[in-house]
């Protein structure tokens, strides 16, 4: 096919109403961009068929695309011209999403405009062009919320029509640039604007997947760990078996989510998975032995830093205390235990440089979180704990 054949083609999707096809024709992602025929043309006889063949504001949006084709066929490649000229093409599309008011049938153009510019600015990023990291990413986020703004002004009764069923796929392309430049405020209002919208559970299942995901990754940081939990779970039990990936990654957080939450994973499902860094800071949790869950956190530290949870992990630590503290008070069987008796537990499984003070802020800590139904006397230096039920029983069940 060559640029005449392409444009053609082009002309003939709009006419069609054919956003999918046209969305792959203007896409960095289709086999189309392998064809050197579509950007070996001189670029000033190129722009002039674009003109004679393609209705505007479509062929702003063509032109845009082969410079980008352009720019990334050079040697060495020119990612930042490809960058500039890909939000140009965003810039085209927005205008067309305008043009179209009655009309969704586009969305797969914007959806793929989208995505390139997303992918080219974290090219820019890896190659250093930017003096401040995340510079880049950000201007980038700026053209996916014009389209966004356009798509949730659509406020028309025809729903079937209207721009808003693209929403979401925009909220997860903004998604993955604030997780990435880390601004998780601002998927605040994105959050809410998805919540509140009549077609939350309508959207299409791998977008709705995305969507918890990265939601639930957020409740995590927010140390809102139930939400976390549910989203999370949604994610992994509706991500496609083939997706092995995928479902690892989503396990990687929802796991210590659960541990939180007083539930322990299985062998099985994390050796699957291959995360059983995670059963060896369960087997850790049960013995109450601290030392041991010190060991696995510093042994897996560059797994657990990788994927941002080398915090909420430490988190875990205070079971390990729990679960030791209860071995304590069913070896004396008695509701006033001697708090040194929990310096001497801790000493036993290696923890040799704890002090008293110490102890009686951990044992004070485990009371306050629900963990120990008791007081610490500390007129006798005791722990004083309930005659039912001392220690709640966390959740036993497994992920």
């Amino acid at each position: 096919m060559n640029l005449r054949g392409y444009l053609i083609g082009v002309q003939r999707g709009f006419d069609a109403q054919d956003g999918h096809l046209l969305g792959g024709l203007i896409s960095l992602q289709d086999q189309h961009v392998l064809n050197t025929n579509l950007f070996t043309v001189d670029e000033s006889k190129a722009s002039m068929m674009i003109v004679e063949t393609i209705e505007p504001p479509l062929d702003e949006i063509v032109c845009c695309h082969l410079k980008v084709l352009r720019a990334l066929e050079k040697n060495p490649r020119d990612v930042h011209e490809a960058y500039k000229q890909q939000t140009a093409c965003v810039q085209g599309v927005v205008k067309l999403l305008q043009a179209l008011k009655e009309e969704n049938w586009c969305l797969p153009i914007m959806y793929s405009s989208c995505l390139d510019l997303r992918l080219l600015a974290q090219k820019c990023e890896e190659s250093g062009i930017s003096t401040k990291p995340g510079e880049i990413l950000e201007k980038a986020a700026e053209g996916l919320m014009a389209c966004f703004r356009v798509c949730t002004a659509d406020n028309r009764s025809a729903d079937e029509d209207t721009k808003r069923h693209g929403m979401l796929n925009l909220v997860n392309q903004l998604f993955k640039v604030y997780f990435r430049i880390n601004k998780l405020h601002l998927c605040k209002p994105l959050i809410r604007a998805i919540e509140s919208s009549a077609f939350k559970d309508t959207f299409p299942l791998a977008e709705q997947i995305t969507y918890k995901y990265f939601v639930g990754r957020k409740a995590m940081f927010d140390s809102d760990y139930k939400c976390a939990e549910e989203y999370l779970t949604f994610a992994f039990e509706m991500c496609p078996k083939i997706y092995t990936k995928n479902k690892r990654l989503i396990l990687i957080y929802l796991v210590p989510v659960k541990m939180l939450l007083g539930y322990m994973p299985k062998q099985e499902i994390l050796k699957m998975y291959d995360v059983l860094q995670f059963y060896e800071l369960a087997c850790a949790l049960r013995e109450g032995n601290v030392r041991k869950f010190d060991d696995v956190i510093a042994k897996h530290e560059a797994f657990f830093i990788k994927f941002g949870i080398y915090l909420l992990v430490e988190k875990l630590k205070i079971i390990a205390y729990r679960n030791l503290f209860k071995k304590v008070y069913l070896i004396m069987q008695t509701h006033q235990l001697d708090l040194q008796a929990f310096v001497q537990a801790l000493e036993f499984v290696g923890k040799s440089d704890i002090n008293m003070d110490e102890t009686q802020c951990i044992v004070a800590n485990l009371i306050y979180e629900g963990k120990i139904k008791g007081y610490i006397s500390y007129q006798h230096n005791k722990l004083v704990v309930s005659k039912q039920n001392p220690f709640p029983t966390l959740t036993v069940n497994s992920v």
